[in-house]
């Protein structure tokens, strides 16, 4: 049995790499792709307590090795993210 890789490396708008733990993934049928959300490792908290996640489409390598995070285009996938970020916040607030 494999562990999991709980982080990843994204290289932001300048070219920086930012090391972010993996909050969740899922896959959609209905697109036909699979999605990623994150933080930033060591992120601050804003005065609600609540960190910035981000989120973004998620094709896997063949070879097994690290895959391409991809921008997420439209504005049903952004909807389809709110919703599971929604049912995450949901069974957080029930433990």
């Amino acid at each position: 049995m494999s562990e999991q890789q709980h982080h990843i490396t994204v290289v932001d708008d300048n070219g920086n790499e930012q090391l972010c733990e993996i909050l969740h993934t899922f896959e959609s049928e209905e697109f036909g792709k699979s999605y990623v959300l994150y933080s930033l490792v060591g992120a601050e908290e804003d005065e609600d307590g609540a960190v910035e996640i981000f989120a973004s489409a998620f094709a896997p390598a063949e070879n097994g090795e690290d895959g391409e995070l991809t921008p997420i285009e439209t504005e049903a996938e952004w909807d389809l993210i709110e919703e599971v970020l929604n049912q995450i916040e949901d069974e957080l607030g029930e433990e």
